[in-house]
């Protein structure tokens, strides 16, 4: 990727990957889905979802599979909000960015 991939941007990814599911879901999965739309790495990632989760837009519960616990994550009413506000600045962006470059 040519630009440069601030903490909003992808606050608003992680965001966007976990409201997907209804119940949640788990680190390695919020990888993997957050790199088909950026390059990023666990240890970028995992800091991520700690700090949505000190701002209260995640939610972390553990859950048993296959014998070991795998840590889930879940959005909060307050990570839809901030993702809702993540979804109108880009809006907002995209569309002043579409005038720049058709002009």
């Amino acid at each position: 990727m040519v630009f440069n991939t601030g903490a909003a941007l992808l606050d608003a990814i992680v965001l966007a990957v976990v409201s997907k599911e209804e119940e949640g879901t788990y680190g390695y999965k919020i990888t993997q889905d957050v790199r088909r739309a950026i390059d990023v790495s666990e240890s970028t990632l995992y800091p991520v979802l700690r700090r949505l989760q000190k701002d209260n837009c995640l939610i972390v519960y553990d859950m048993e599979c296959g014998g070991r616990n795998r840590r889930y994550y879940k959005i909060t009413d307050s990570g839809r909000e901030k993702l809702e506000e993540y979804r109108k600045e880009w809006q907002d962006y995209s569309s002043k960015i579409s005038m720049l470059f058709s002009e």
